[in-house]
C-alpha cells in the first residue's frame, strides 16, 4: 500500500505490518497507512479479522519527535495532520466490523499504545514493555490515551501512567487490564491464531470507547487521583503536563467519550506550546546529540568491555561497581584492608536490598549481581580487566601513586579511568608509561543512580579509549558527555562560581534556608548550600585545598565553609554543616552557630549585610553559571552548548523543564543576562567579568543554540 504500511494476508486474517525503521514511529505516513489499511480490509469480504503488527525490534513508538520539535517553533501543521489521521486511524480500529488483534513486541509507547487500546484484543511477547511517556516531554497523551487507559486499567494506574510517563511490563499490563494475552513461540503465527479464535465474536464488549471507566464511587476515584498528586507532587511541582494528564483522565470518569477526548485534545495543545515542553524537546535531543563526538567516526573499532576492575571501596567506588554488575559485567573491587572491603560490600549489599524491597529488583537479581562484584585486597587478577577505574579520596598524590601501580599490573591495552572530579588528567596519565589509555570517567554520587557520567579527554588520550568510554556509559545506562581537561571540568568548574555566589549572599545578608529556597522554587533538586552538606563540607572543604592557586589572591573569597569544617560541621552525615539535623533524619534545620559564622566572615571581608531579594539571589545563582559556560565553550572545553545544558540536568539537579542553563540563558536573552553581568561586575568585582562569547553572542542579537547551529555546520562541511 505505501512503503512504510504493508498488507498482507494468512488466509482469511488480514495483517497490517508498519515497517519504519528504525523505531517504527508515526512520522510521515504512517497514520493515513494505518487508516487505508482498515479501509481496505473492512471491504474485502474475504477478510475475517485483522492483525496489527510491527517490522523490526519494535512495535509502534509513538509521534517523531523532530515533528513535536517543529510543532513548538511554529512549523507543525504535518504534525497535526497526523494527530488528526491518528484519531482517525484509532476510530476506524474500534469500530472495524472485524475483530482487530494489536500484536506488540519490544515497546509500544504513546501513540503506539493509544492505537493498540482502540483495537478489539491486545496480546504481547513477555518482554513487551507499555507506557504513555509523553510527560517526560511536555506533553499529555493525544490520541485518547487520557480517555481509553482508565477504561482499561483503572483510574489510578491511569492517571500515574499518563502524569509520570513510567512503563509497565507485560505481567503488569494483563494484571491490569492493559493487554488480554502473552503469547510464546513464533509470535506473528501465535497472534494470528489468537485473531482466528475471535473471528465471530461480539466486539460490542470489545471496544474501549465502550467500556464504563473501571471505578466504583465518586469518593473513591477523588481517593485515587489525590494519591498519584501527592505522589507527583514534589518532582512535577513547577510542571504543566503531568497536572493536565491527571485532569484529562479525570475528564473520562465524568464524561462520554467524544466530550473526554476533545478535553483531552484542548490539554494537549495547552502543553504543546508551552516552555516547558519545548525545554524537554531540548533535553530529549540534546541527550542524543552528546553522544555524537566530532573527529571519531561512530564505527570506530573498540573492544567491548568484557571484565573491569574499581579501585577503592568508598561510597564511590562501590556505587560504580553497582554500575558494572548492573550491566552484567564481572568487577573486581580492591581496598587497601579488610575493614574497609567488607564496610564498602556491605554498603552496596545495603542498597541492593532497598531495591528489592521497592520492588525494582528481585532477590535473585540481586543474588546474581552481587556474584558479579569479587573483593580483593590485591592486584594479583587486575590483569584481566579491560577496565580499570580509580575511585579514592581526590587528592593529586594519591591518585598518581594509585596510577603508578596500575601501570605495573594492567594490561598495555587496558584503560585507566579515574573517578577524580576536579584534578588534571593530565598530571594523572603522567604517572603511566601510557597516557593514551588514561581518561577521566566522572561519576556522579550516589554513582549506581545518577544518569551522567562526564568523560574528560586527557591530551594524550586515543580515540579508541574514548569511543569505547562513550560506548561503556550507553551500557552502563548512563549519559555520556565528552569535555575536556581543566580544573574541575564542566560540572565541577561551574559549580565553584555557583556555590561562591551563594556564600556571598550569605555574607552580604541572605539566610541559609532562604538561598536554598530561591533555587528549590526555581527548580533545582536541591539548593547550593544543602547540596554542600549532602556531598559532605569535608569534601568541598579538600577540592578548595587543591584547587586554591588558581585563583587570584587579591580576589574576594569565599571562606565560611572553611570556617564550618574547622568547626567539624562537615555536613548532613555528622549531623551539623549549614543546618542542623536530628540523629537520623534529612530535615533541614536553621543554625544560629552558622549565622553567627556567616556574620563574622562578613565583618572580616569588610562587607555592609544587607536585605537580599529573591530576584537578586537566582539572578547571582544562575548567571555565575551562564557566565562561566560561556568561558567553558569558547576554551573548547565542551563541544556544544546542549552539552553543558545535559550535564547540569543529569548530573546537578538543574530543573529539566527549564532546559539547562543556557537553554535558560536563550529564553531569558543574552544581552539581558549580559546587562546584570555586568552591572554585578561594577557593584562586586572582577570575577562578574563577563565572558568574551557572551559579550559576542550578546551584542549580535545571538544565542547558544545559534552558536552551537554554526558548529555543527562547521564540522559538516570539513567532515
Amino acid at each position: 500500500m505505501n512503503e512504510v504500511v504493508k498488507l498482507t494476508m494468512d488466509g482469511e486474517i488480514g495483517i497490517i505490518t508498519v515497517d519504519n525503521p528504525p523505531v517504527n514511529s508515526l512520522g510521515g505516513s504512517v497514520p493515513w497507512g494505518l487508516m487505508e489499511g482498515v479501509r481496505i480490509f473492512e471491504q474485502d469480504y474475504r477478510v475475517h479479522a485483522i492483525v496489527l503488527l510491527c517490522a523490526g525490534r519494535t512495535f509502534i513508538v509513538g509521534a517523531d519527535i523532530r515533528d513535536v520539535e517543529q510543532a513548538t517553533s511554529g512549523h507543525g501543521e504535518g504534525f497535526i495532520e497526523r494527530i488528526r489521521q491518528l484519531f482517525e486511524a484509532t476510530r476506524a480500529f474500534e469500530h472495524s466490523t472485524k475483530p482487530v488483534v494489536a500484536a506488540m513486541h519490544g515497546t509500544a509507547l504513546g501513540g503506539g499504545l493509544e492505537i493498540a487500546m482502540a483495537c478489539h484484543y491486545r496480546v504481547a511477547v513477555p518482554s513487551a514493555q507499555f507506557g504513555l511517556p509523553e510527560a517526560k516531554i511536555g506533553l499529555i497523551p493525544g490520541g485518547g490515551g487520557t480517555q481509553r487507559l482508565p477504561r482499561l486499567a483503572g483510574v489510578a494506574k491511569a492517571a500515574e501512567m499518563c502524569a509520570t510517563g513510567e512503563f509497565v511490563n507485560a505481567t503488569v499490563a494483563k494484571q491490569f487490564g492493559i493487554i488480554d494475552a502473552i503469547l510464546e513461540g513464533d509470535f506473528p503465527s501465535a497472534a494470528v491464531d489468537f485473531a482466528r479464535k475471535a473471528i465471530g465474536k461480539d466486539l460490542a464488549s470489545r471496544r474501549t470507547c465502550m467500556l464504563p471507566v473501571k471505578t466504583t464511587t465518586e469518593a473513591s476515584i477523588q481517593a485515587e487521583l489525590d494519591a498519584v498528586r501527592a505522589k507527583i507532587n514534589t518532582r512535577a511541582k513547577n510542571l504543566i503536563a503531568p497536572w493536565k494528564a491527571i485532569e484529562a483522565v479525570e475528564a473520562a470518569t465524568r464524561l462520554p467519550i467524544a466530550d473526554g477526548l476533545r478535553f483531552e485534545s484542548q490539554r494537549f495543545f495547552d502543553c504543546l506550546y508551552s516552555e516547558p515542553s519545548k525545554a524537554l524537546v531540548h533535553m530529549f535531543f540534546g541527550e542524543r546529540e552528546v553522544a555524537k563526538i566530532p573527529g571519531i567516526p561512530k564505527d570506530t573499532i573498540t573492544n567491548a568491555i568484557q571484565r573491569a576492575a574499581v579501585v577503592g571501596a568508598g561510597t564511590m567506588g562501590g556505587g560504580i561497581a553497582m554500575c558494572y554488575a548492573n550491566a552484567g559485567i564481572p568487577v573486581l573491587l580492591k581496598e587497601v584492608s579488610q575493614e574497609a572491603l567488607d564496610r564498602g560490600l556491605q554498603t552496596i549489599a545495603k542498597n541492593y536490598a532497598a531495591t528489592v524491597a521497592k520492588g525494582r529488583l528481585t532477590q535473585s537479581e540481586m543474588d546474581c549481581r552481587l556474584r558479579l562484584i569479587e573483593p580483593t585486597l590485591v592486584f594479583n587478577r587486575f590483569g584481566e580487566a579491560d577496565i580499570v577505574v580509580e575511585a579514592v579520596f581526590e587528592g593529586m598524590e594519591l591518585k598518581k601513586n594509585v596510577f603508578a601501580e596500575l601501570d605495573c599490573v594492567a594490561r598495555p591495552d587496558a584503560i585507566l579511568a579515574t573517578n577524580t572530579s576536579t584534578l588534571d588528567i593530565d598530571e594523572i596519565a603522567m604517572a603511566t608509561s601510557r597516557p593514551s589509555q588514561v581518561i577521566g570517567h566522572h561519576f556522579f554520587s550516589p554513582a549506581n543512580v545518577m544518569k551522567l557520567l562526564e568523560i574528560v579527554r586527557g591530551a594524550s588520550t586515543s580515540e579508541v579509549v574514548i569511543a569505547a568510554s562513550m560506548q561503556l556509559a550507553r551500557r552502563l545506562g548512563k549519559v555520556g558527555v565528552l569535555v575536556g581537561n581543566c580544573n574541575g571540568f564542566v560540572g565541577n568548574r561551574m559549580f565553584g562560581p555557583y556555590q561562591r555566589e551563594s556564600q556571598f549572599l550569605l555574607e552580604e545578608g541572605a539566610k541559609v534556608e532562604e538561598v536554598d529556597a530561591v533555587l528549590e522554587e526555581f527548580g533545582m533538586a536541591m539548593g547550593p548550600l544543602a547540596v554542600s552538606d549532602l556531598a559532605g563540607i569535608d569534601v568541598c572543604w579538600r577540592i578548595r585545598q587543591e584547587s586554591q592557586h588558581l585563583y587570584p589572591r587579591d580576589w574576594r573569597d569565599a571562606v565560611a565553609i572553611d570556617r564550618l569544617h574547622d568547626l567539624g560541621r562537615d555536613g548532613l552525615k555528622v549531623g551539623a554543616g549549614w543546618y542542623r539535623y536530628a540523629p537520623g533524619s534529612r530535615v533541614r534545620l536553621p543554625d544560629p552557630t552558622v549565622e553567627a559564622v556567616i556574620a563574622e566572615c562578613a565583618g572580616a571581608a569588610g562587607v555592609q549585610r544587607r536585605t537580599v531579594s529573591h530576584q537578586e539571589i537566582l539572578e547571582r545563582s544562575l548567571y555565575a553559571l551562564v557566565n562561566e559556560a560561556a568561558k567553558i565553550l569558547d576554551e573548547g572545553i565542551a563541544l556544544r552548548a546542549v552539552d553543558i545544558d545535559v550535564i547540569y540536568v543529569n548530573g546537578y539537579g538543574f530543573p529539566a523543564h527549564r532546559g539547562g542553563p543556557l537553554w535558560y540563558a536563550d529564553q531569558v536573552g543574552l544581552s539581558n543576562v549580559y546587562d546584570k553581568i555586568c552591572e554585578f561586575r561594577r557593584q562586586h568585582g572582577p570575577w562578574w567579568e563577563p565572558a568574551p562569547l557572551l559579550q559576542e553572542l550578546a551584542s549580535k542579537k545571538s544565542t547558544f543554540a545559534d552558536f552551537d547551529r554554526r558548529k555543527k555546520i562547521a564540522y559538516e562541511k570539513i567532515s
